[in-house]
């Protein structure tokens, strides 16, 4: 019985770029759905239910940022956004929206497959790991996380996660109480070859703020120790501290 290939979808509308991803990404074993704007992108991950998504910014009748921002309300598909040499405002927006990892064009096949392997081991990695979780389920303050579940909620309300913003706060919640460093949460959640990568872990946390803590200017949970890093609070105050 043969597995079933990982589908990626890729968008972009230069047809040479296009083909020349598809064919790599076929050459190297994955299945392979193109769209050629953000609109049949979008409608596409819908009607394909991809296990990656490849996600050029500038596109015709809409957007890659857009695209990202309308698949977060409803998926947590694996996004990895393209943008143009130089666009470091669509990089940072782009994950701000939700996207897990960028490309930044021209880029080499190489490197393309490099970060298509690294978000899918990400991927695989934590579903595994929820596979032979304990059934353990950790409450600090107002925060609950079920980590056998992968659920995780403030209070009454369920809080819902992309896999990286999750894997973020099940590695610091791990670990409360300890200060973790900016290196070792983004060699634990991205891999050892995003060390250095400053920027993408602080976005991820400051969107992660925004859906757990009351107050995102003053955090009580994910504390920035600066220059250091992150340290999630045992006993969350009412008065938090300010970001960095």
């Amino acid at each position: 019985m043969t597995s079933k290939k990982t589908r990626i979808l890729t968008a972009d509308d230069d047809p040479q770029l296009l083909r020349l991803v598809s064919r790599n990404l076929e050459f190297d074993g994955y299945e392979v759905v193109t769209a050629r704007d953000g609109q049949e992108a979008l409608e596409m991950i819908e009607a394909h239910h991809p296990d990656l998504v490849l996600l050029d910014v500038m596109m015709p009748r809409m957007d890659g940022l857009t695209v990202c921002q309308h698949v977060r309300e409803f998926s947590a598909v694996p996004i990895i956004i393209i943008t143009a040499r130089g666009q470091d405002s669509d990089k940072v927006k782009g994950l701000d929206l939700g996207a897990d990892d960028y490309l930044t064009k021209p880029f080499s096949i190489e490197e393309l497959l490099a970060r298509v392997r690294a978000v899918l081991r990400r991927t695989q990695f934590m579903s595994h790991e929820q596979t032979h979780a304990a059934r353990t389920v950790t409450q600090i303050g107002d925060l609950t996380i079920d980590y056998a579940q992968r659920k995780v909620q403030m209070g009454e309300t369920e809080i819902i996660l992309t896999p990286t913003e999750y894997r973020i706060l099940a590695y610091l919640t791990q670990n409360a109480g300890r200060v973790v460093t900016q290196d070792l949460l983004l060699e634990h959640v991205w891999g050892n070859e995003y060390v250095g990568e400053s920027h993408m872990l602080q976005v991820n946390v400051n969107r992660l703020r925004r859906k757990i803590e009351p107050d995102p200017s003053r955090p009580n949970y994910i504390l920035t120790k600066i220059g250091i890093g992150y340290q999630f609070a045992t006993n969350p105050g009412k008065v938090g501290q300010a970001t960095n």
